[in-house]
């Protein structure tokens, strides 16, 4: 039996090197690239074999195909007549860290006349070789997933300290040095004071508004957009990065690590999930009336019916035993009779809920009632708001610090451009020089947004600094009262600001609202500022949540 060798296979031979590091920090004291460069460089000396490309990959992982320079170098090697015989590389893990991913690359280049040769793995082409390569791949893949496993063992005790394991921190967050451990600078996150204020800006629209009510995410973005505020990498926000951030527990102090696998692309159990304490943004209260009015606007929740119905209890009467919607039903001549009835019991049958039909005037005036007899009572009124007010009047306090500190940093910037002036004037600086320039540059920046974020502030305390007084809890009272007899849509839209649910058991009606929306709306009130009092809700279902085209497009023409 003779055997034929391919000659594109003898030596010696053209060579493309593949050179890969994992992270940066293998690059400076692991296997460098230089270092790999000048092994491969020397081997293919002493082969005879000439180097006719390079492919450098700086900081990918070797376990999936994902990396740039790897498939420019597949790419290459797919060309016919193939520019090179040879892919050399220090060692087969260098390649791949996968037994299964290897060895298909490998038959994939060996139809195209291409041999995969390690320099410090130097095999042949024979059974053993090819099970000695298959081994040794097993081996990597397995020290891979335990490397791995280790190393996200340390970062989330890491996590658990307190301390920040790396990426990009959440916007309104900058990554500071917190302790010194050896040659490692072990680092947190805090409020960046350059955009902790637009993070609150968000939230107090989300939650409060503008002018119109409360916001969308959507309306957000936009809002920030047309006033040049931008994201964390100087974009235009979008609607899901707003809607991100809203929900986003980061800002109430609890950052939760590891809460999914980007490999495997799904949630992590809630044991593997650390809780990383940071300081917060965002009081707690004012994140979950925001969460509350996102989950209460969500389509999939509440049907264009609830949300802009007549019905004074529309969209926030539900069964007390299924949770479903009490909507309207009719009956008699003239549909003269109406009711709240179970959505659940009207759709399935008592086989869903056992159900419950209240007529639609005695519930409404049950509810009317407990309103005017309990809660729009001044002292009723005050002892709910009485924690609210004492935070909200805190709260300001710490605003007016934070106005001070940014007007100094607007005034330490403008003494500092000032300073550069004189010194290009009196010619001991040089215009042209491009360090110079850049500093004049950055300073104009601090100064400016300093000063922007000091009106913004100060806007927003000098609009929300409404006194509370028994006088004030008094008057509230009786134009709720009156507000809410009003015939019309407006006794609806005003109790349903007072409202967020209410629930009809047997024997039992359980009404439950929110102190911020009751202190937005006495705050209205009270400003006088033109806007309906009370009005703030979802008033009328808007189509524009769906963005771009529709996904199932007919044919046009």
């Amino acid at each position: 039996m003779t055997l034929t060798l391919n000659p594109a296979l003898a030596l010696p031979g053209r060579a493309a090197l593949y050179l890969r590091v994992s992270t940066g920090r293998q690059a400076e004291h692991d296997l460098s690239i230089p270092d790999q460069r000048r092994q491969l460089q020397a081997y293919c000396d002493a082969k005879g074999i000439s180097v006719v490309a390079e492919f450098v990959e700086a900081g990918a992982s070797a376990t999936d195909d994902r990396r740039p320079e790897f498939q420019r170098m597949m790419d290459a090697g797919a060309q016919k007549p193939a520019p090179f015989e040879f892919i050399i590389v220090h060692s087969f893990s260098r390649f791949f860290r996968d037994q299964f991913q290897l060895e298909f690359y490998v038959r994939r280049l060996a139809k195209n006349g291409i041999r995969l040769t390690s320099s410090t793995q130097d095999l042949g082409d024979d059974p053993m070789s090819v099970m000695m390569r298959q081994i040794m791949a097993l081996f990597d893949e397995y020290q891979s997933k335990e490397n791995a496993k280790h190393t996200l063992r340390a970062m989330r005790e890491n996590a658990r300290q307190g301390y920040w394991n790396g990426s990009r921190p959440p916007f309104g967050y900058r990554i500071v040095a917190a302790e010194q451990r050896g040659s490692r600078t072990k680092k947190k996150i805090e409020p960046d004071p350059a955009r902790v204020d637009t993070v609150r800006l968000m939230f107090r629209l989300a939650r409060v508004g503008a002018d119109n009510g409360p916001m969308g995410a959507r309306q957000i973005a936009d809002f920030l957009n047309m006033r040049g505020i931008r994201t964390q990498t100087g974009g235009r926000w979008g609607v899901g990065a707003v809607h991100q951030i809203l929900k986003r527990e980061t800002y109430i102090g609890r950052h939760r690590f590891n809460v999914s696998s980007w490999r495997k692309k799904q949630q992590n159990p809630d044991d593997q999930v650390v809780e990383v304490i940071v300081e917060p943004i965002v009081d707690p209260e004012e994140f979950a009336e925001v969460q509350q009015m996102m989950r209460s606007r969500s389509p999939q929740l509440k049907a264009p019916r609830f949300v802009s119905g007549g019905t004074l209890l529309g969209g926030v009467c539900f069964c007390a035993d299924c949770g479903g919607a009490m909507t309207l039903r009719t009956s008699g001549k003239g549909k003269q009779y109406r009711y709240y009835t179970c959505c659940t019991a009207a759709r399935q049958g008592k086989s869903g809920c056992r159900g419950r039909t209240v007529p639609m005037e005695e519930l409404d005036t049950k509810v009317v009632s407990y309103m005017e007899d309990r809660l729009l009572e001044p002292a009723r009124l005050e002892e709910l708001l009485s924690g609210l007010i004492r935070r909200r009047d805190e709260q300001t306090e710490r605003q007016k610090g934070r106005v001070t500190e940014l007007k100094r940093q607007a005034a330490d910037a403008e003494a500092k451009l000032t300073r550069l002036y004189e010194a290009i004037e009196n010619g001991l600086a040089d215009l042209g020089d491009s360090n110079l320039k850049g500093r004049i540059t950055e300073l104009k920046r601090v100064r400016d947004a300093a000063r922007a974020d000091a009106e913004r502030a100060e806007g927003r305390r000098e609009s929300g600094e409404t006194r509370i007084t028994p006088e004030l809890l008094h008057r509230f009272g009786i134009e709720a009262r009156k507000k809410i007899r009003t015939d019309g849509g407006l006794s609806r839209h005003y109790l349903q600001a007072l409202v967020q649910r209410i629930e009809v058991g047997d024997g039992e009606i359980r009404i439950t609202g929110s102190k911020i929306k009751l202190l937005q709306t006495l705050a209205t009130e009270q400003g006088g500022s033109g806007v309906e009092p009370g009005v703030s809700g979802v008033r009328s279902f808007d189509l524009k949540w769906l963005p771009g085209p529709d996904s199932n497009q007919r044919p046009t023409g």
